[in-house]
């Protein structure tokens, strides 16, 4: 077999199933092992404890592929130039959650991809993984050399900025590994001191349990009150690091049409998502990223947005969820409506607290009206 052929014949192929960019390295990984798992150490990765299992086959790609030599890295833009909202009363959500859910869309390439592989050569082995699998996506990605890794950890790419998926290939075929690439932030900290909650607390360093798209995605209980006003209108995940990235003036719009905004996501008035009932959420955002929140989640994050607002007109709607059944948005509204009502909401909360039995709720209205 022609290895040089056949790995020009993968990058064409994979170009033609929208993958920007596509990168060959070979095992191990390296120090970056052990960074992760002082990152672990250090507890910043919160709630996440996904990431503390299968620590061996991230260690060892051989217990994912067992004749494993090469990895193909690749790299999907998602970008579609479009800007995100500022507005107050509007829900940001991040672009990258603006269209299908990039796992499936992904999965699906790959799949794809793999079937014309295995016709080439029906002795090709694959395992693939999308975000989900004990495979560091991002550290071999850096040792592939498809970009380096951002002061805000993400990886950057100098044509195509960071505004693109991650998706990982592990093969049986030996192909040549392509050289690191240079780290390009120089001494730029753009990304260090946008950040509303000081995530970033050194460079190269996220203390998830700070980031807001972990406060507003994977964390399921309470979101600390310190972080709630800095939190703005963002109810699902935060670009802001990635925004003021210099290198994000060269990000190249996809041409995948399923990562383009679908109806009712991007930019939409917070007084739509307040009411939504967990089948609502469910149909509305059906092969969407969104779901990752969860429907109490969501509309815990819609609450705390509205309390940001400063828009009065959201105090009824708010007042509505001081009787919700589930404890999580009912004491998040009461956080919300004293933010927008301010002392005027002390006979309401009193009222509340009579009849109020969850401890966290309690909590809240205390904190409230201490």
């Amino acid at each position: 077999m022609d290895l040089f052929k056949l790995q020009s014949e993968i990058r064409d192929q994979l170009k033609q199933l929208g993958f920007d960019l596509i990168q060959f390295t070979q095992p191990p990984l390296g120090e970056s092992l052990q960074k992760f798992q002082q990152w672990i150490e250090q507890g910043y990765h919160g709630e996440m404890k996904y990431l503390e299992r299968r620590r061996s086959e991230r260690e060892n790609l051989q217990l994912l592929l067992p004749q494993v030599r090469s990895v193909i890295v690749l790299g999907h833009g998602y970008d579609n130039s479009l800007e995100n909202t500022s507005h107050p009363n509007e829900a940001n959500i991040a672009r990258y959650a603006w269209g299908e859910d990039y796992h499936q869309v992904l999965l699906d390439k790959l799949r794809s991809f793999s079937q014309w592989l295995t016709d080439l050569d029906s002795t090709t082995q694959l395992y693939f993984s999308v975000d989900a699998m004990p495979v560091l996506e991002k550290d071999w990605a850096e040792k592939s050399g498809l970009g380096w890794r951002g002061k805000h950890t993400n990886v950057i790419h100098p044509k195509f900025g960071s505004y693109f998926f991650l998706a990982v290939m592990l093969t049986n075929i030996p192909f040549e590994p392509d050289p690191p690439m240079q780290d390009h932030c120089g001494s730029c900290t753009r990304c260090i001191d946008i950040c509303p909650t000081q995530a970033i607390v050194a460079p190269y360093q996220l203390d998830a349990r700070r980031c807001i798209s972990y406060l507003t995605i994977e964390l399921r209980g309470p979101i600390p009150r310190e972080f709630r006003p800095l939190i703005g209108n963002r109810i699902f995940g935060c670009d802001d690091c990635q925004e003021v990235c210099p290198w994000n003036r060269f990000s190249q719009p996809t041409s995948e049409k399923r990562f383009f905004p679908r109806e009712g996501v991007r930019n939409q008035p917070l007084e739509k998502f307040i009411s939504i009932t967990p089948q609502e959420f469910k149909t509305q955002f059906s092969g969407s990223a969104i779901l990752r929140a969860k429907w109490k989640g969501f509309i815990r994050n819609v609450c705390v947005a509205m309390g940001n607002s400063g828009e009065k007109s959201f105090i009824p709607l708010l007042e509505d969820k001081l009787s919700e059944p589930e404890p999580l948005i009912r004491g998040h509204a009461v956080w919300a409506y004293v933010r927008l009502l301010g002392n005027e909401a002390r006979k309401r909360l009193q009222k509340l607290k009579q009849s109020e039995s969850d401890p966290f709720v309690l909590e809240e209205i205390q904190s409230a009206i201490p």
